[in-house]
């Protein structure tokens, strides 16, 4: 059984930094693109970063470039969110994908408030 377990959310202050991660189980990690994505009060959920299953790079929203980090660890089945210079507008739920073809797997979500 598919499972994508987030963690690392929490609440911090403008210009502050938190890591998310997100554990993978039950599918074939190395094989699936991984995302995150984050959904506000009242906004629709949003792609913030993506890397690929293989060497390519990875792509963002331009709203995180430069501030955002995504990466994974194809030995711990984990892909992190390294998110610096954090701004209260990146308050949401963020939420981990896999995906390989049709197939999409989503974690819970983790909370992260930025606030001061």
């Amino acid at each position: 059984q598919a499972r994508l377990v987030e963690s690392g959310g929490g609440l911090v202050q403008p210009g502050g930094s938190l890591r998310l991660s997100c554990a993978a189980s039950g599918f074939t990690f190395t094989m699936y693109t991984m995302s995150w994505h984050r959904q506000a009060p009242g906004k629709e959920r949003e792609l913030v970063a993506t890397i690929p299953s293989r060497s390519s790079k990875p792509n963002y929203a331009d709203s995180v470039k430069g501030r955002f980090t995504i990466s994974r660890d194809n030995a711990k089945n984990t892909v992190y969110l390294q998110m610096n210079s954090l701004k209260p507008e990146d308050t949401a739920v963020y939420y981990c994908n896999g995906n390989l073809r049709n197939t999409n797997y989503w974690g819970q979500g983790t909370q992260v408030t930025v606030s001061s």
